[in-house]
């Protein structure tokens, strides 16, 4: 039986920064689960005008992309070195992507083709995210793997990665609270396997055959 009588499972996924979540969640999609991406989220609120005048009005026009609007890469240094600044922010986008997310899991519950809702978040233990969830999968990753694509892909200095999640719960908490684990340290082709594996799993314990 799901939380909140739902039909379909409710998963959520967490790992540390350049774990490949993403990956996890394009392949669960692949397997016929709804991603609600709060990355994604987060993107849209950024672009909405009422945010962005609120976040000028607080942090002046430092923050402005040459288009005129909010610079995210120049918000995320700003509140990831200063904590009260990163609380102001969530406590004015939480409530918000939290609206979005909730419209969009029950466009999930209700459509025929979708198996499983999958809630891809950074923050799900630290949003409380996981009080939504059956199940969550923790995405485990060598260190040196998560740093080598943070700096690759996210163009980060050395040392940032670690600072930021220090504004996370720790690691080993993530993975002792989850229900699931898959390795991302080898091929795409193994880490598939091991999801697949995971939602056939998820989806017997809620009563269904993948």
């Amino acid at each position: 039986m799901t939380k909140a009588g739902r039909s379909k499972p409710v998963v959520g996924l967490s790992g540390g920064i350049g774990s490949g979540k993403s990956t996890v969640a394009s392949i669960l999609a692949d397997l016929g689960a709804a991603v609600i991406s709060s990355d994604a989220l987060n993107t849209l609120e950024l672009a909405s005008p009422e945010v962005q005048q609120t976040l000028i009005g607080w942090w002046g026009d430092s923050i402005r992309s040459p288009d005129g609007g909010v610079d995210r890469r120049k918000v995320s240094e700003l509140v990831f070195g200063d904590e009260s600044q990163r609380l102001r922010l969530q406590a004015l986008l939480h409530p918000r992507i939290a609206a979005r997310r909730s419209v969009l899991m029950a466009d999930a519950e209700a459509n025929p083709a979708v198996r499983m809702i999958v809630l891809d978040s950074p923050l799900l233990f630290e949003a409380g995210l996981d009080q939504l969830c059956d199940s969550v999968i923790f995405v485990d990753t060598a260190e040196e793997l998560r740093k080598g694509r943070s700096e690759k892909v996210r163009h980060w200095a050395p040392g940032e990665l670690k600072r930021r999640e220090n504004s996370q719960y720790p690691l080993d908490m993530k993975r002792a609270r989850a229900d699931h684990m898959v390795q991302n340290n080898s091929t795409l082709t193994d880490l598939r396997q091991q999801v697949e594996r995971v939602f056939a799993a998820v989806l017997a314990e809620f009563g269904e055959r993948a």
